[in-house]
């Protein structure tokens, strides 16, 4: 595989001034805001999956990365979905469960309001905030069976959207199923949780279920991304190789696909 150096990445993927680098910092916007009440909470969290890989790699986004993830353990995320309604300023908005009728992700997304965001998916299209946006992921402890226990009983919600269309006629059935698993299916397996000595992996209901190792990810260190220091695992190589395997390896950047399907912001 050809070699590119950075510069050359990012004249092909996110020269200064285009959409895509617009809204990378749009996102680091959101990322300085988040990190800067965790720091006032103490609440632990740490770059994660592509963010990661662009901090290890790129000392910023991966050059045609249009998204941007966090993790954190499952107390400091609880703490954190209390204190960012009233700490977040007013273009920016908490995206969860509890904060809109019609979201059924089991992690949150912080937005900004000075942006539409069509996603290539369109599950977004019945949402309240459909700005440009973080992803915090919660992490605990829980076994692989447990977990895809919890993906299947939410795996219903992603169906009933595909077949949807762009109407809007079964949304009753999400919401149905979304608070269902919320309030009584989760918690009874979180309960069950307790007995485990699983490690930790994405919570309940979330469609991914890779291990993270907290002996490779605390206590967290700082690495640099876009200019500024951010907590990272402490172990940054064995945690993007656990998931990655070589991340160093440039993939084929010809067959690259984004995330966003239509975009724009506002000045």
């Amino acid at each position: 595989m050809a070699s590119f150096s950075q510069e050359e990445l990012r004249q092909r993927f996110n020269p200064d001034g285009s959409l895509l680098r617009r809204q990378q910092l749009r996102m680091l916007d959101l990322l300085i805001e988040v990190d800067r009440i965790c720091k006032k909470h103490n609440i632990q969290y740490w770059l994660s999956s592509g963010t990661l890989i662009g901090a290890a790699r790129h000392k910023g986004f991966i050059p045609w990365d249009d998204d941007l993830d966090i993790e954190m353990l499952l107390p400091d995320y609880n703490r954190l979905m209390e204190v960012l309604p009233s700490e977040l300023p007013g273009n920016m908005a908490l995206q969860s469960v509890d904060t809109d009728k019609n979201y059924f992700f089991f992690y949150a997304k912080v937005r900004d309001r000075r942006s539409h965001l069509e996603e290539s998916n369109r599950y977004d299209r019945v949402w309240k905030e459909q700005g440009i946006y973080i992803d915090i992921f919660p992490f605990y402890k829980q076994p692989l069976w447990i977990h895809m226990l919890s993906e299947k009983a939410q795996g219903h919600v992603y169906k009933i959207m595909n077949r949807m269309g762009e109407g809007d006629k079964e949304m009753w059935k999400v919401r149905f199923i979304t608070r269902f698993n919320q309030k009584i299916l989760f918690p009874i397996l979180r309960f069950m949780c307790r007995f485990s000595s699983a490690r930790e992996t994405y919570g309940l209901g979330i469609p991914y279920h890779d291990p993270r190792y907290m002996e490779d990810t605390l206590p967290l260190t700082e690495a640099e991304f876009e200019g500024r220091m951010f907590p990272v695992p402490k172990d940054m190589d064995a945690a993007l190789r656990l998931k990655y395997g070589d991340y160093m390896q440039l993939p084929d950047i010809d067959k690259i696909t984004n995330h966003v399907g239509k975009l724009t912001i506002e000045d």
